[in-house]
C-alpha cells in the first residue's frame, strides 16, 4: 500500500478546561464564615470600648455621691445633736416637774389639812400630770385618765363649790376625746423594725441578668456529646447576634462594698432622725427625712423583693401620717382650780 492510502491517526481530544475557583460555592461558604467571623470580632470590641466607657463615667458618678453622701452626714450628725439637746432638756424638765411631783406629795403628807384641801390638792395633781403629759410626750390618753381621775375625786364629796371646776373639766375632757390620736409608740415601733431591716435588703446592683442566669442554668446542663455541644455553641452565638434592652428605666448603680455599707448606715441614720423627730412632733423633718430614705432605697434597692416592698410602703404610712397635732390647752381648767383655791383662803 502506498503511503497515500494509510488513514489519519487520530490526536487525542485536549481536556476541558477548569472552571474559575470564584465559582465554586465552597468558596463562597468559607468567605461568608469569615466575614461572620470578622464581624462578631469587631462587635465585640466596640462592645468591650462601650462598657469600658461606661464603667468610667459610672465610677465618676459614684464618687460624686460618696462625696455628697459624706456632706448629707456631716449635716445630719448636727441635727441629731442639736435634737439630743433639746430630747435632753426636755428629759431635764420632766425631772424637775417629778420632783416637784414628790416634794408635793411630801407637804401633802406632812401638813395637816382639811379633806376638802387634800383633794383639791389631789384634783390640781391630776391637772399637772395632764398638762406634763400634753407639754412633754403629747400623749392624750394619760391626760384624759388624769382629768377623769381628778374629776371623780372632785364628785366623791359632791361639793356645790366644786361645780364649776368639773364643768371646766369635762369641756376639757370632750376637747381631749376630740383630738386626733398619733400612735406614737406603733410608729416608733415599725421605723425600728425598718431600721433593723436595712442591713439585709438587697441592692438593686445584685440581680442576676436574665441571660447570665440562662447561661448558668446551661452550663449546669452541659450535653455529654461533642456535637450537641457544638450545636448548643452554635445556637447561643445565633442568638447572641440580636440583642433586646429596655430603655424606659434607669440601670441599677455599680457600688463597692464601702459604697453600699455608707448607703446603708445613712438610710439608717436619716430613719433615727425620723424618730426623733417623731418624739419632738416635728412634722417637717419627719417627712423630710423619711422622703430622703424612701428614694434611696427606690434608687439603689432591688424593689421586686418583697422586704423592699414592706419597707417602702412603711415609710410611706408614716409619712403620711399627721404628728404635728395641736392639743387643747388646760388652761380653763388651771384657772378655774386657783379661783377656787383663792375663795377658800378668803375664808
Amino acid at each position: 500500500m502506498s503511503e497515500s492510502s494509510q488513514l489519519p491517526v487520530p490526536l487525542p481530544s485536549p481536556c476541558p478546561p477548569r472552571p474559575p475557583f470564584w465559582r465554586n460555592p465552597w468558596f463562597w461558604v468559607v468567605l461568608a464564615v469569615l466575614g461572620l467571623a470578622f464581624w462578631q470580632w469587631f462587635e465585640t470590641r466596640t462592645r468591650l470600648a462601650d462598657t469600658q466607657q461606661e464603667l468610667a463615667r459610672r465610677l465618676a458618678e459614684s464618687e460624686q455621691t460618696v462625696k455628697e453622701s459624706a456632706t448629707l452626714v456631716s449635716k445630719a450628725m448636727e441635727q441629731t445633736a442639736e435634737l439630743q439637746r433639746k430630747y435632753g432638756a426636755l428629759e431635764a424638765r420632766l425631772g424637775e416637774f417629778q420632783g416637784q411631783a414628790d416634794a408635793l406629795r411630801g407637804l401633802y403628807q406632812e401638813a395637816a389639812i382639811s379633806r376638802d384641801d387634800a383633794l383639791l390638792a389631789e384634783a390640781e395633781q391630776g391637772i399637772n400630770i395632764a398638762v406634763q403629759q400634753l407639754q412633754l410626750s403629747g400623749n392624750v390618753q394619760a391626760a384624759i385618765l388624769a382629768l377623769q381621775s381628778a374629776d371623780e375625786r372632785l364628785a366623791r364629796l359632791e361639793r356645790p363649790q366644786f361645780l364649776p371646776l368639773r364643768r371646766t373639766l369635762a369641756r376639757d375632757l370632750e376637747r381631749l376625746r376630740a383630738t386626733p390620736f398619733v400612735d406614737v409608740p406603733g410608729m416608733n415601733l415599725r421605723l425600728e423594725n425598718v431600721i433593723v431591716g436595712v442591713d439585709k435588703l438587697p441592692l438593686a446592683m445584685e440581680l442576676l441578668p436574665h441571660d447570665k442566669a440562662q447561661a448558668a442554668d446551661g452550663a449546669a446542663q452541659e450535653p455529654a456529646s461533642w456535637w450537641a455541644k457544638l450545636l448548643q455553641e452554635g445556637w447561643q452565638e445565633l442568638k447572641e447576634l440580636v440583642r433586646i434592652q429596655r430603655f424606659d428605666r434607669q440601670e441599677p448603680v455599680l457600688l463597692s462594698v464601702d459604697q453600699s455599707l455608707i448607703l446603708r448606715e445613712n438610710i439608717k441614720l436619716r430613719l433615727l432622725n425620723a424618730r426623733l423627730a417623731l418624739l419632738s412632733r416635728d412634722q417637717w423633718t419627719f417627712r423630710n427625712e423619711l422622703k430622703v430614705a424612701h428614694g434611696w432605697l427606690e434608687q439603689y434597692f432591688n424593689t421586686e423583693e418583697k422586704s423592699v416592698q414592706a419597707a417602702l410602703a412603711a415609710l410611706k404610712q408614716l409619712s403620711a401620717t399627721d404628728i404635728a397635732v395641736e392639743f387643747p390647752s388646760l388652761n380653763d381648767s388651771l384657772s378655774a382650780l386657783q379661783t377656787l383655791k383663792a375663795g377658800r383662803e378668803k375664808r
